[in-house]
């Protein structure tokens, strides 16, 4: 069915573009520029995952940026015959859409939020700006740091590059004059909506001032973003037309090229951005040093492998490097939870986390590979807190987004004390104890805790949807809380908070073997392991509310503090290896599927840690086996490469470990072993140390761990630490197609 809407859809773009490239005479079409590319950033395609089944798909997009910048300039695309608020790609890029709307300067990375959007730049059709363009995928390209595109009705070659705050934008017309393009002060992304849109225009000055306030999916729920705008062009604007919170600026050159800083604190640190990170520069100069800062933060990992091992590989680094976004400005300052302007100090202040998902491996990849990015997300975490009076559970621009539960920032910060990272810990606990005991946070959340606390579990009469995700969230958290605890010495609360963290086992329904919802009055309530919450998504009803994002099944496996108290509750370690492989077998047969099923699904991240967990019961080389074959089936080089949102690089860090042959246990320092399919790796440490990876007798078929040594004595069980990691030193794999067990 996907080939033939494609089909259809390729047709009429084809006779739109044609049309337009005959009625408006732009015979002079500019050739699309040479892509000229690095040692590893030539591996990396920034269409992987921006396209396949709307729901399913990673939610990336191919927009130009720099390393974890707070800029992401590039496309907005809607469906045929301008439909833009078609949901699909949240991103604001959709691969199956064949029109643009124009370029604007940020956008969410890989999440089921759409927001930012803000300040779109359309060139303009006969000095007239369009409802929306017709492109090829032909004509179109992009690299880290750099997006181009050509577009026929326009005559114009449209290049974007960028830096951490300005987004640089070069449109090369088919005929030298009566060119424009429109800015946009009110775009935001399609379901949003903004207020106070402004735009002035100063042609001696040849720049553009705006300022808008954005309600996006998140900005929306705490009253609104406000950013500003400082655009400035190398050519001089020959005349201006504002109409309401747009901008039509004309130009009588076939090139010219417009630098758009942005900041979230005033439209005086807007221009500073801009001038501070461009001035000077043309477009190529800003392009070269945003692929060369790529090529420096890919080449953290440098490994040996086939081709395709390497695009998949270094894409999902790649992916994994879009955010948090740097929300500090040239001059230190930043907007705070608070709505206020702070100054930071010797960090940069980031925001937008997915931390409900980004806590279970992405945070542990910047920890071994990117420590100052890990640094600044740890102190931006605290003062999150101080200005907001609570962790954040998903920090996006200036405030709480509220999405999800529980409190992964928990997670994130025990971790980080565990890695050795210098953060003010008794602070982070006090904060982290405070809400689990109800302190703190919002009535909902308070409300929640004391549910939890009272009666051992989240009742499901009594707490809403989510019961039983919820708890078993709660009580991993509780572990963490409790291991902070122990390390500064505060022992009644470590005991207190390791008996919640193991209220899991109060929703254990032992005559079924599942976590099931619990009522306030003990009774367990009917669920069905193999019917998803999806289904209620889909029709409207509230039957498997119990279950977030899944059903039984997949939140069957959600012990991460506890996994061999898990085996226990199962009976047996053969009945949980039993249930485990059924689960496995039962995963989806084609990748981003327009219906997961029940069995495993990577492309959801409470079950991503799933096939590591052979590990605890003594079965290591079905680890082994699961996660190869994950690695093979739920992964490519095609627009649907990935198996659901990617959701700020998190299923693109699980494939950055797993590939390497270990992943990390969330909240902890440790990793548990796979099976690497790399011959070899080299990672670059901190301190100037080197850890390499050697894996002998490596291929297809040799998917199992036949030995492993660190710096040359055997590795006791399947843990590594990343105490040792972190020292340097090597990981010697040998590889065998014989299955153990």
């Amino acid at each position: 069915m996907l080939k033939i809407i494609r089909a259809v859809i390729s047709l009429f773009v084809a006779v739109e573009m044609a049309f337009g490239s005959l009625a408006y005479g732009f015979g002079n079409r500019p050739e699309m520029p040479d892509t000229q590319t690095g040692e590893l950033t030539r591996y990396v395609n920034p269409f992987i995952g921006t396209g396949g089944i709307p729901w399913a798909c990673a939610m990336l997009s191919p927009a130009a940026c720099a390393p974890f910048g707070c800029v992401r300039v590039g496309p907005d695309t809607c469906a045929v015959g301008g439909l833009a608020k078609i949901k699909t790609n949240t991103s604001g890029y959709y691969y199956e859409h064949r029109h643009i709307l124009g370029f604007s300067l940020g956008r969410l990375s890989g999440t089921g939020a759409r927001d930012y959007g803000m300040f779109r730049v359309t060139p303009c059709v006969k000095g007239e700006k369009p409802a929306c363009l017709a492109f090829s995928h032909k004509n179109e390209q992009a690299c880290p740091g750099y997006y181009a595109v050509y577009l026929p009705a326009a005559g114009a070659l449209c290049e974007m590059t960028a830096t951490p705050h300005t987004g640089v934008m070069k449109f090369t017309f088919g005929k030298k004059e009566g060119n424009a393009v429109y800015i946009d002060a009110a775009s935001i992304l399609s379901s949003g909506r903004t207020e106070n849109a402004e735009i002035s225009v100063n042609e001696s000055e040849k720049s553009v001032s705006a300022k808008t306030t954005l309600f996006g999916t998140f900005s929306g729920r705490y009253q609104g973003l406000t950013v500003y705008l400082y655009a400035q062009s190398d050519k001089d604007i020959v005349g201006a037309d504002i109409d309401g919170a747009g901008a039509c600026l004309r130009f009588d050159e076939k090139e010219f090229t417009l630098k758009a800083g942005i900041s979230f604190v005033s439209a005086e640190n807007a221009k500073r951005n801009l001038l501070d990170e461009t001035d000077g520069k043309d477009f190529e100069e800003i392009r070269e040093t945003a692929l060369g800062e790529w090529e420096d933060r890919l080449s953290a990992i440098k490994i040996g492998a086939d081709d395709e091992t390497k695009e998949i590989f270094y894409t999902a680094l790649y992916h994994s490097m879009i955010m948090p976004t740097d929300f500090t400005d040239a001059n230190g300052e930043y907007l705070g939870f608070d709505k206020k302007t702070h100054t930071a100090g010797d960090f940069t202040y980031r925001t937008d986390m997915s931390l409900w998902d980004t806590c279970r491996d992405t945070h542990a990849l910047y920890s071994l590979i990117a420590p100052d990015i890990q640094e600044d997300c740890v102190e931006s975490l605290l003062l999150m807190a101080d200005q907001g009076g609570v962790l954040p559970r998903w920090p996006m621009g200036g405030g709480y987004s509220g999405s999800m539960f529980g409190n992964p920032a928990n997670i994130v910060l025990t971790e980080s004390y565990c890695k050795g990272f210098d953060l003010d810990a008794r602070k982070a606990y006090e904060y982290m104890r405070d809400c689990a005991d109800g302190k703190i946070g919002d009535d909902d959340l308070k409300n929640e805790i004391k549910l939890f606390n009272e009666y051992g579990y989240l009742p499901d009469d009594l707490c809403g949807r989510y019961s039983v995700s919820k708890t078993l969230e709660y009580a991993w958290e509780c572990d963490a809380v409790a291991r902070l605890a122990q390390a500064l010495g505060e022992d009644e609360d470590y005991a207190r908070f390791s008996e919640r963290a193991g209220y899991y086992k109060n929703i254990w329904d032992d005559e079924n073997k599942y976590f099931a919802p619990r009522n306030s009055d003990g009774t367990f309530g009917k669920f069905t392991p193999y019917v998803t919450s999806f289904f209620d998504d889909i029709f409207g009803t509230d039957f498997f509310r119990a279950y977030c994002e899944g059903g039984a099944r997949h939140w069957r496996w959600s012990v991460q503090q506890d996994v061999r108290g898990l085996i226990a509750l199962f009976g047996s370690e053969e009945y949980f290896v039993s249930e485990l492989e059924k689960f496995m077998k039962d995963a989806s047969l084609s990748r981003a599927a327009l219906d997961p099923g029940s069995g495993f699904w990577i492309g959801n991240q409470h079950d991503i840690h799933t096939p590591y967990l052979f590990n605890y019961a003594g079965r290591a080389d079905l680890t082994q086996k699961w996660v190869r074959r994950t690695l093979k089936n739920r992964f490519s080089t095609d627009i649907d490469g990935l198996d659901g949102n990617d959701d700020g690089g998190t299923l693109s860090s699980w494939y950055v470990f797993s590939v390497l042959g270990f992943y990390p246990v969330a909240g902890t320092q440790y990793y548990m072993t796979g099976s690497p399919c790399v011959d070899s790796a080299e990672i670059a440490l901190s301190d100037g140390e080197t850890l390499k990876i050697t894996v002998k007798n490596q291929g297809e078929k040799n998917v199992y761990v036949k030995s492993i040594l660190f710096n040359g004595e055997a590795v006791d069980g399947f843990t590594l630490s990343h105490a040792d990691l972190t020292r340097g030193g090597e990981i010697v794999f040998e590889m065998t197609d014989k299955q153990a067990g």
